[in-house]
Protein backbone atom coordinates (compact mmCIF):
# COMPACT_ATOMS: atom_id res chain seq x y z
CA UNK A 1 0.00 0.00 0.00
CA UNK A 2 1.23 3.66 -1.06
CA UNK A 3 1.81 6.55 1.36
CA UNK A 4 -1.35 7.74 -0.35
CA UNK A 5 -3.43 5.14 -0.04
CA UNK A 6 -2.41 5.17 3.60
CA UNK A 7 -3.35 8.56 4.58
CA UNK A 8 -6.30 7.94 2.20
CA UNK A 9 -7.24 5.25 4.50
CA UNK A 10 -6.61 6.84 7.51
CA UNK A 11 -8.70 9.77 6.61
CA UNK A 12 -11.71 7.59 6.27
CA UNK A 13 -11.11 6.05 9.38
CA UNK A 14 -11.12 9.16 10.98
CA UNK A 15 -13.94 10.36 9.23
CA UNK A 16 -16.47 7.19 9.93
CA UNK A 17 -15.16 7.47 13.84
CA UNK A 18 -16.46 11.05 13.46
CA UNK A 19 -19.49 9.84 12.43
CA UNK A 20 -19.94 7.51 15.18
CA UNK A 21 -22.45 8.91 18.37
CA UNK A 22 -19.80 9.73 21.74
CA UNK A 23 -21.70 6.58 23.69
CA UNK A 24 -21.26 4.03 20.81
CA UNK A 25 -17.39 5.34 20.55
CA UNK A 26 -17.28 4.61 24.67
CA UNK A 27 -19.00 1.44 24.64
CA UNK A 28 -16.63 -0.06 21.89
CA UNK A 29 -13.87 0.97 23.84
CA UNK A 30 -14.94 -0.94 26.50
CA UNK A 31 -12.66 -4.17 27.12
CA UNK A 32 -14.44 -7.36 26.40
CA UNK A 33 -13.67 -8.96 29.66
CA UNK A 34 -14.56 -5.71 31.68
CA UNK A 35 -18.44 -6.55 30.94
CA UNK A 36 -18.10 -10.23 32.39
CA UNK A 37 -16.75 -8.65 35.04
CA UNK A 38 -19.33 -5.97 35.56
CA UNK A 39 -21.90 -8.57 35.30
CA UNK A 40 -20.25 -10.10 38.28
CA UNK A 41 -19.70 -6.99 39.85
CA UNK A 42 -23.94 -6.34 39.76
CA UNK A 43 -23.98 -9.43 41.37
CA UNK A 44 -21.96 -8.25 44.08
CA UNK A 45 -23.62 -5.26 44.24
CA UNK A 46 -26.90 -6.59 44.48
CA UNK A 47 -25.68 -9.30 47.10
CA UNK A 48 -24.08 -6.29 49.09
CA UNK A 49 -26.94 -4.41 48.97
CA UNK A 50 -29.03 -7.22 50.23
CA UNK A 51 -27.21 -7.70 53.16
CA UNK A 52 -26.58 -4.10 53.64
CA UNK A 53 -30.70 -4.08 53.91
CA UNK A 54 -30.42 -7.24 56.56
CA UNK A 55 -28.25 -5.59 59.12
CA UNK A 56 -30.05 -1.70 58.90
CA UNK A 57 -32.99 -3.29 59.17
CA UNK A 58 -32.29 -4.05 62.80
CA UNK A 59 -31.22 -0.51 63.36
CA UNK A 60 -28.63 2.62 62.80
CA UNK A 61 -26.52 1.04 65.58
CA UNK A 62 -26.16 -2.20 64.32
CA UNK A 63 -25.13 -0.91 61.17
CA UNK A 64 -23.26 1.41 62.69
CA UNK A 65 -21.32 -1.26 64.66
CA UNK A 66 -20.83 -3.66 61.48
CA UNK A 67 -19.92 -0.55 59.50
CA UNK A 68 -16.93 -0.37 61.44
CA UNK A 69 -15.59 -3.98 62.40
CA UNK A 70 -15.97 -4.94 58.49
CA UNK A 71 -13.28 -1.51 57.80
CA UNK A 72 -11.59 -3.01 60.79
CA UNK A 73 -11.21 -6.23 58.16
CA UNK A 74 -10.59 -4.41 55.03
CA UNK A 75 -7.60 -2.48 56.87
CA UNK A 76 -6.44 -6.38 57.62
CA UNK A 77 -6.82 -7.66 54.05
CA UNK A 78 -5.12 -4.69 52.77
CA UNK A 79 -1.84 -3.99 55.24
CA UNK A 80 -0.96 -7.59 53.55
CA UNK A 81 -2.19 -7.48 50.12
CA UNK A 82 0.83 -6.60 48.89
CA UNK A 83 1.54 -10.21 48.49
CA UNK A 84 -1.12 -10.82 45.75
CA UNK A 85 -0.05 -7.97 43.84
CA UNK A 86 3.44 -9.01 43.59
CA UNK A 87 2.18 -12.43 42.54
CA UNK A 88 -0.18 -10.79 39.74
CA UNK A 89 3.14 -8.63 38.72
CA UNK A 90 5.26 -11.90 38.02
CA UNK A 91 2.84 -13.56 36.24
CA UNK A 92 1.75 -10.35 34.28
CA UNK A 93 5.45 -9.67 32.87
CA UNK A 94 6.48 -13.38 32.83
CA UNK A 95 7.65 -13.93 29.34
CA UNK A 96 5.78 -17.22 27.36
CA UNK A 97 9.02 -19.59 27.36
CA UNK A 98 10.12 -18.02 31.10
CA UNK A 99 11.32 -20.85 33.01
CA UNK A 100 9.92 -19.61 36.31
CA UNK A 101 7.10 -22.04 37.98
CA UNK A 102 3.70 -20.31 39.05
CA UNK A 103 2.96 -22.86 42.07
CA UNK A 104 6.23 -22.66 43.70
CA UNK A 105 5.63 -18.49 43.97
CA UNK A 106 1.68 -19.08 45.12
CA UNK A 107 2.03 -21.71 47.67
CA UNK A 108 4.79 -19.45 49.07
CA UNK A 109 2.00 -16.30 49.61
CA UNK A 110 -0.03 -18.58 50.74
CA UNK A 111 2.11 -19.64 53.33
CA UNK A 112 2.91 -16.13 54.31
CA UNK A 113 -0.43 -15.09 54.16
CA UNK A 114 -1.08 -17.76 57.10
CA UNK A 115 1.21 -16.96 58.66
CA UNK A 116 0.73 -12.88 58.92
CA UNK A 117 -2.98 -14.18 59.54
CA UNK A 118 -2.05 -15.85 62.81
CA UNK A 119 0.20 -12.92 63.66
CA UNK A 120 -2.84 -10.38 63.05
CA UNK A 121 -5.27 -12.95 65.25
CA UNK A 122 -3.15 -12.43 68.41
CA UNK A 123 -3.33 -8.61 68.11
CA UNK A 124 -6.80 -8.49 67.63
CA UNK A 125 -7.72 -10.77 70.29
CA UNK A 126 -5.76 -8.45 72.58
CA UNK A 127 -7.65 -5.60 71.63
CA UNK A 128 -10.98 -7.67 71.79
CA UNK A 129 -9.53 -8.21 75.18
CA UNK A 130 -8.74 -4.46 76.85
CA UNK A 131 -12.15 -3.59 74.36
CA UNK A 132 -15.91 -2.30 75.88
CA UNK A 133 -17.17 -0.50 73.41
CA UNK A 134 -18.55 -2.55 70.34
CA UNK A 135 -17.90 -3.56 67.74
CA UNK A 136 -14.14 -3.48 68.68
CA UNK A 137 -15.18 -6.01 72.29
CA UNK A 138 -16.32 -8.49 69.17
CA UNK A 139 -12.82 -8.44 67.32
CA UNK A 140 -12.42 -12.25 68.26
CA UNK A 141 -14.73 -13.37 66.01
CA UNK A 142 -12.48 -11.40 63.05
CA UNK A 143 -9.10 -12.84 65.01
CA UNK A 144 -10.68 -16.29 64.48
CA UNK A 145 -10.79 -16.01 60.96
CA UNK A 146 -8.11 -13.72 60.01
CA UNK A 147 -5.62 -16.51 58.84
CA UNK A 148 -7.94 -17.67 56.30
CA UNK A 149 -9.35 -14.30 54.94
CA UNK A 150 -5.65 -13.40 53.26
CA UNK A 151 -5.89 -16.37 51.32
CA UNK A 152 -8.68 -14.47 48.57
CA UNK A 153 -6.58 -11.49 47.76
CA UNK A 154 -3.31 -13.43 47.77
CA UNK A 155 -4.78 -16.52 45.27
CA UNK A 156 -6.54 -14.27 43.26
CA UNK A 157 -3.16 -12.58 42.07
CA UNK A 158 -2.74 -15.46 40.03
CA UNK A 159 -5.88 -14.88 37.96
CA UNK A 160 -5.16 -11.23 37.83
CA UNK A 161 -1.71 -11.85 36.29
CA UNK A 162 -3.16 -13.93 33.78
CA UNK A 163 -5.75 -11.69 32.79
CA UNK A 164 -8.57 -14.27 33.68
CA UNK A 165 -11.61 -12.91 35.04
CA UNK A 166 -13.53 -16.00 35.65
CA UNK A 167 -12.39 -17.51 38.34
CA UNK A 168 -11.75 -13.86 39.83
CA UNK A 169 -15.36 -13.19 39.28
CA UNK A 170 -16.65 -16.50 40.60
CA UNK A 171 -14.41 -16.31 43.88
CA UNK A 172 -15.81 -12.20 44.49
CA UNK A 173 -19.24 -13.32 44.03
CA UNK A 174 -19.27 -16.61 46.34
CA UNK A 175 -18.14 -14.47 49.14
CA UNK A 176 -21.05 -12.35 49.52
CA UNK A 177 -23.37 -14.73 48.68
CA UNK A 178 -22.27 -17.67 51.31
CA UNK A 179 -22.49 -13.88 53.92
CA UNK A 180 -25.61 -13.38 52.60
CA UNK A 181 -26.90 -17.00 53.47
CA UNK A 182 -25.50 -16.86 56.89
CA UNK A 183 -27.32 -13.59 57.75
CA UNK A 184 -30.88 -15.17 56.80
CA UNK A 185 -29.97 -17.60 58.84
CA UNK A 186 -29.09 -15.09 61.39
CA UNK A 187 -31.92 -13.35 60.80
CA UNK A 188 -34.50 -15.80 60.79
CA UNK A 189 -32.94 -16.50 64.32
CA UNK A 190 -33.19 -13.02 65.24
CA UNK A 191 -36.96 -13.21 64.60
CA UNK A 192 -37.37 -17.10 65.53
CA UNK A 193 -38.52 -16.34 69.24
CA UNK A 194 -36.43 -15.72 72.12
CA UNK A 195 -32.69 -15.41 71.69
CA UNK A 196 -29.53 -14.27 73.99
CA UNK A 197 -27.03 -13.67 71.75
CA UNK A 198 -26.88 -10.04 70.24
CA UNK A 199 -28.16 -8.86 67.01
CA UNK A 200 -24.44 -7.67 66.64
CA UNK A 201 -22.80 -10.67 67.17
CA UNK A 202 -24.81 -12.89 64.97
CA UNK A 203 -24.21 -10.40 62.15
CA UNK A 204 -20.53 -10.70 62.50
CA UNK A 205 -20.67 -14.44 63.12
CA UNK A 206 -22.41 -14.60 59.82
CA UNK A 207 -19.94 -12.43 57.70
CA UNK A 208 -16.35 -13.83 58.65
CA UNK A 209 -17.84 -17.90 58.72
CA UNK A 210 -18.93 -17.63 55.05
CA UNK A 211 -16.19 -15.67 53.92
CA UNK A 212 -13.74 -17.89 55.71
CA UNK A 213 -15.29 -20.60 53.78
CA UNK A 214 -14.92 -18.73 50.71
CA UNK A 215 -11.29 -18.15 51.48
CA UNK A 216 -10.12 -21.77 51.87
CA UNK A 217 -11.91 -22.92 48.48
CA UNK A 218 -10.19 -20.21 46.64
CA UNK A 219 -6.89 -21.25 47.03
CA UNK A 220 -7.61 -24.50 46.72
CA UNK A 221 -8.75 -23.79 43.15
CA UNK A 222 -5.95 -21.03 42.89
CA UNK A 223 -3.38 -24.16 43.30
CA UNK A 224 -5.08 -26.44 41.44
CA UNK A 225 -4.52 -23.80 38.22
CA UNK A 226 -1.22 -22.99 39.08
CA UNK A 227 -0.38 -26.62 39.39
CA UNK A 228 -1.74 -26.84 35.77
CA UNK A 229 0.08 -23.96 34.05
CA UNK A 230 3.10 -25.50 35.03
CA UNK A 231 2.15 -28.55 33.73
CA UNK A 232 1.72 -27.26 30.16
CA UNK A 233 4.72 -24.96 30.69
CA UNK A 234 6.98 -28.05 31.39
CA UNK A 235 5.70 -29.48 27.81
CA UNK A 236 6.42 -26.67 26.18
CA UNK A 237 9.80 -26.67 27.05
CA UNK A 238 10.54 -30.50 27.24
CA UNK A 239 12.06 -31.12 24.00
CA UNK A 240 13.96 -27.47 23.51
CA UNK A 241 17.29 -26.23 25.18
CA UNK A 242 16.10 -24.92 28.07
CA UNK A 243 16.65 -26.68 31.24
CA UNK A 244 16.23 -24.35 34.05
CA UNK A 245 12.55 -24.89 34.55
CA UNK A 246 13.97 -26.68 37.98
CA UNK A 247 16.12 -23.78 38.41
CA UNK A 248 15.35 -21.38 41.87
CA UNK A 249 12.65 -19.48 41.81
CA UNK A 250 11.50 -15.98 42.65
CA UNK A 251 10.08 -15.41 46.07
CA UNK A 252 8.37 -12.98 48.04
CA UNK A 253 10.67 -12.08 50.43
CA UNK A 254 13.07 -11.03 48.04
CA UNK A 255 11.37 -8.13 46.78
CA UNK A 256 9.62 -7.56 50.23
CA UNK A 257 10.11 -3.89 49.95
CA UNK A 258 7.69 -3.58 47.15
CA UNK A 259 5.30 -6.20 48.97
CA UNK A 260 5.30 -3.80 52.11
CA UNK A 261 5.08 -0.62 50.30
CA UNK A 262 1.87 -2.05 48.56
CA UNK A 263 0.44 -2.81 51.88
CA UNK A 264 0.82 0.81 53.37
CA UNK A 265 0.12 2.04 50.37
CA UNK A 266 -3.50 0.32 50.36
CA UNK A 267 -4.02 0.97 54.25
CA UNK A 268 -3.90 4.50 53.39
CA UNK A 269 -5.84 4.38 50.64
CA UNK A 270 -8.36 2.15 52.84
CA UNK A 271 -7.87 5.22 55.61
CA UNK A 272 -8.94 7.54 52.73
CA UNK A 273 -12.11 6.19 52.33
CA UNK A 274 -12.65 4.78 55.98
CA UNK A 275 -11.13 7.50 58.05
CA UNK A 276 -14.13 9.96 57.75
CA UNK A 277 -16.77 6.60 59.72
CA UNK A 278 -14.48 6.94 62.47
CA UNK A 279 -14.75 10.83 62.71
CA UNK A 280 -18.18 10.79 63.00
CA UNK A 281 -18.32 7.83 65.62
CA UNK A 282 -15.81 10.07 67.92
CA UNK A 283 -18.37 13.25 67.49
CA UNK A 284 -21.71 11.79 67.32
CA UNK A 285 -21.87 7.94 67.92
CA UNK A 286 -22.68 4.78 66.04
CA UNK A 287 -26.61 5.45 65.13
CA UNK A 288 -25.22 8.64 62.86
CA UNK A 289 -22.12 6.45 61.86
CA UNK A 290 -25.20 3.73 60.68
CA UNK A 291 -26.82 6.25 58.00
CA UNK A 292 -23.38 7.89 56.97
CA UNK A 293 -21.92 4.27 56.17
CA UNK A 294 -25.25 3.16 54.10
CA UNK A 295 -24.55 6.78 52.27
CA UNK A 296 -20.78 5.84 51.37
CA UNK A 297 -21.90 2.26 50.73
CA UNK A 298 -24.59 4.04 47.81
CA UNK A 299 -21.71 6.52 46.11
CA UNK A 300 -19.18 3.51 46.18
CA UNK A 301 -21.68 1.89 43.52
CA UNK A 302 -20.44 4.12 41.10
CA UNK A 303 -16.92 2.15 41.02
CA UNK A 304 -18.55 -0.34 40.27
CA UNK A 305 -17.57 -0.07 36.04
CA UNK A 306 -14.58 1.33 36.66
CA UNK A 307 -13.41 -1.36 39.27
CA UNK A 308 -14.45 -3.53 36.20
CA UNK A 309 -12.69 -2.11 33.85
CA UNK A 310 -9.39 -1.64 35.60
CA UNK A 311 -9.04 -5.28 36.87
CA UNK A 312 -10.03 -6.64 33.32
CA UNK A 313 -6.98 -4.19 31.87
CA UNK A 314 -4.52 -4.86 34.61
CA UNK A 315 -2.45 -7.39 32.79
CA UNK A 316 -2.26 -4.61 29.27
CA UNK A 317 -1.37 -1.80 32.44
CA UNK A 318 1.46 -3.31 32.97
CA UNK A 319 3.19 -4.07 30.05
CA UNK A 320 6.95 -3.22 29.76
CA UNK A 321 6.53 -0.77 26.56
CA UNK A 322 4.73 2.97 28.35
CA UNK A 323 3.00 3.16 25.43
CA UNK A 324 0.98 0.54 25.61
CA UNK A 325 0.72 0.65 29.12
CA UNK A 326 -0.24 4.33 28.91
CA UNK A 327 -2.85 4.31 25.82
CA UNK A 328 -4.33 1.36 28.26
CA UNK A 329 -4.45 3.90 31.22
CA UNK A 330 -5.69 6.51 29.24
CA UNK A 331 -8.50 4.74 28.25
CA UNK A 332 -9.47 3.00 31.13
CA UNK A 333 -9.23 6.74 32.88
CA UNK A 334 -11.60 8.01 30.01
CA UNK A 335 -14.28 5.71 30.47
CA UNK A 336 -14.22 5.63 34.23
CA UNK A 337 -14.49 8.90 34.51
CA UNK A 338 -17.26 9.77 31.82
CA UNK A 339 -19.48 6.86 32.91
CA UNK A 340 -19.55 7.87 36.38
CA UNK A 341 -20.23 11.62 35.49
CA UNK A 342 -23.36 10.19 34.06
CA UNK A 343 -24.13 7.29 36.40
CA UNK A 344 -24.15 10.12 39.43
CA UNK A 345 -27.61 12.49 39.57
CA UNK A 346 -29.04 8.95 38.68
CA UNK A 347 -27.91 7.43 41.84
CA UNK A 348 -28.89 9.94 43.22
CA UNK A 349 -32.42 10.25 42.43
CA UNK A 350 -32.70 6.66 43.00
CA UNK A 351 -31.53 6.58 46.51
CA UNK A 352 -33.70 9.68 47.24
CA UNK A 353 -36.59 7.82 46.43
CA UNK A 354 -35.63 4.31 47.51
CA UNK A 355 -33.31 4.69 50.47
CA UNK A 356 -36.03 5.46 53.08
CA UNK A 357 -38.48 3.11 51.93
CA UNK A 358 -35.98 0.02 51.52
CA UNK A 359 -34.31 0.20 54.63
CA UNK A 360 -36.54 2.76 57.10
CA UNK A 361 -37.27 6.47 57.63
CA UNK A 362 -33.94 6.40 59.68
CA UNK A 363 -31.75 6.26 56.28
CA UNK A 364 -33.35 9.55 54.74
CA UNK A 365 -30.91 10.86 57.32
CA UNK A 366 -28.49 9.08 54.64
CA UNK A 367 -29.51 11.27 51.45
CA UNK A 368 -27.72 14.73 51.70
CA UNK A 369 -24.43 13.30 52.96
CA UNK A 370 -24.68 11.02 49.82
CA UNK A 371 -25.25 14.64 47.35
CA UNK A 372 -21.96 15.55 49.44
CA UNK A 373 -20.34 12.59 48.33
CA UNK A 374 -21.35 11.90 45.06
CA UNK A 375 -18.75 14.83 43.17
CA UNK A 376 -15.58 13.73 44.53
CA UNK A 377 -16.60 9.80 44.35
CA UNK A 378 -17.43 10.22 40.47
CA UNK A 379 -14.21 12.06 40.02
CA UNK A 380 -12.01 9.33 41.56
CA UNK A 381 -13.52 6.50 39.82
CA UNK A 382 -9.81 7.29 37.51
CA UNK A 383 -8.08 6.51 40.45
CA UNK A 384 -7.80 2.57 40.37
CA UNK A 385 -6.34 2.69 36.82
CA UNK A 386 -3.84 5.60 37.59
CA UNK A 387 -2.76 3.10 40.55
CA UNK A 388 -1.97 -0.16 38.42
CA UNK A 389 -0.56 2.55 36.10
CA UNK A 390 1.70 3.16 39.00
CA UNK A 391 2.01 -0.62 40.62
CA UNK A 392 2.45 -3.08 37.85
CA UNK A 393 4.03 -1.00 35.01
CA UNK A 394 6.43 1.11 37.30
CA UNK A 395 6.34 -0.85 39.65
CA UNK A 396 6.11 1.91 42.53
CA UNK A 397 3.06 1.57 44.49
CA UNK A 398 4.32 4.25 47.09
CA UNK A 399 3.06 7.05 44.49
CA UNK A 400 -0.39 5.34 44.86
CA UNK A 401 0.26 5.67 48.30
CA UNK A 402 1.30 9.54 48.17
CA UNK A 403 -1.82 10.21 46.56
CA UNK A 404 -3.83 8.80 48.96
CA UNK A 405 -2.06 10.01 51.90
CA UNK A 406 -2.96 13.67 50.24
CA UNK A 407 -6.93 12.68 49.99
CA UNK A 408 -6.64 11.46 52.96
CA UNK A 409 -5.19 14.11 54.75
CA UNK A 410 -7.45 16.90 52.64
CA UNK A 411 -10.41 15.13 53.82
CA UNK A 412 -9.42 14.42 57.43
CA UNK A 413 -8.30 17.94 58.28
CA UNK A 414 -11.09 19.48 57.03
CA UNK A 415 -13.28 16.43 58.63
CA UNK A 416 -11.70 17.58 61.95
CA UNK A 417 -13.55 21.18 61.57
CA UNK A 418 -16.83 20.35 59.65
CA UNK A 419 -17.95 16.93 61.04
CA UNK A 420 -18.19 18.51 64.74
CA UNK A 421 -20.45 21.58 63.57
CA UNK A 422 -22.46 19.12 60.66
CA UNK A 423 -22.32 15.53 60.86
CA UNK A 424 -22.65 13.34 58.30
CA UNK A 425 -22.92 16.32 55.91
CA UNK A 426 -19.25 17.52 56.69
CA UNK A 427 -17.58 14.37 56.74
CA UNK A 428 -19.54 13.98 52.78
CA UNK A 429 -18.05 17.22 52.06
CA UNK A 430 -14.73 17.03 53.01
CA UNK A 431 -14.18 13.51 51.83
CA UNK A 432 -15.22 14.53 48.40
CA UNK A 433 -13.02 18.16 48.10
CA UNK A 434 -10.16 15.15 49.11
CA UNK A 435 -10.63 12.96 46.38
CA UNK A 436 -10.86 15.77 43.80
CA UNK A 437 -8.05 17.51 45.01
CA UNK A 438 -6.22 14.09 44.97
CA UNK A 439 -7.46 12.70 41.67
CA UNK A 440 -6.04 16.17 39.86
CA UNK A 441 -2.59 15.68 41.93
CA UNK A 442 -2.74 11.83 40.26
CA UNK A 443 -3.23 12.38 36.86
CA UNK A 444 -0.16 15.06 36.94
CA UNK A 445 1.81 12.43 38.03
CA UNK A 446 0.87 9.64 35.57
CA UNK A 447 1.32 12.09 32.82
CA UNK A 448 4.49 12.89 33.83
CA UNK A 449 5.97 9.65 33.94
CA UNK A 450 3.83 8.06 30.68
CA UNK A 451 5.61 11.54 28.93
CA UNK A 452 1.37 12.83 27.61
CA UNK A 453 -0.07 15.79 27.96
CA UNK A 454 -3.21 17.07 29.38
CA UNK A 455 -5.48 16.71 26.77
CA UNK A 456 -4.65 13.38 26.05
CA UNK A 457 -7.66 12.32 28.13
CA UNK A 458 -9.68 13.69 25.74
CA UNK A 459 -7.87 13.19 22.25
CA UNK A 460 -7.84 9.89 21.55
CA UNK A 461 -5.45 10.05 18.77
CA UNK A 462 -2.34 10.88 21.27
CA UNK A 463 -2.98 7.38 22.69
CA UNK A 464 -3.59 5.41 19.54
CA UNK A 465 -1.70 2.40 19.47
CA UNK A 466 -0.16 1.17 15.58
Amino acid sequence: MSAQDSASSASSSAQMSASVPVWQRIWQAIPRAALGNLVAKLLIVGLGLAITVLVARQGPKVQGAFALFVAVESALLTLFSGLGLWLARQVSQQAPDSALRTLPMLQGVLRAAVFLGLLASVVLLAVSWWADAMPYSQLWLLALAAPFLLLVPTATGLWLGEGRMWPINVAQVAAPASVLLGLMGASWLMHGGTRSTPAVVLVLIAWVSGKSLVAVVTAIRAMRDADQRDGAQADALQSSRLTSFMAPQAVWWQQWPFVVTIGVTNVVSLLNYRASLFLVERFHGLSVVGTYSVAVTVAELLWLLSSSVTVSAYARIGHPDVRVAGAMTVQAVRINVLATLAAAPVLLGLAWWGLPWVMGEAYAASLLPLAALLPGVAAYAAASSLSAFYTNHLGRPQLSGSIAGLSLTVSFGLGWFLVPAYGAVGAGLSSSLGYIVAIVAAYGVFLKHAGLPVRALWQPSLTRLP
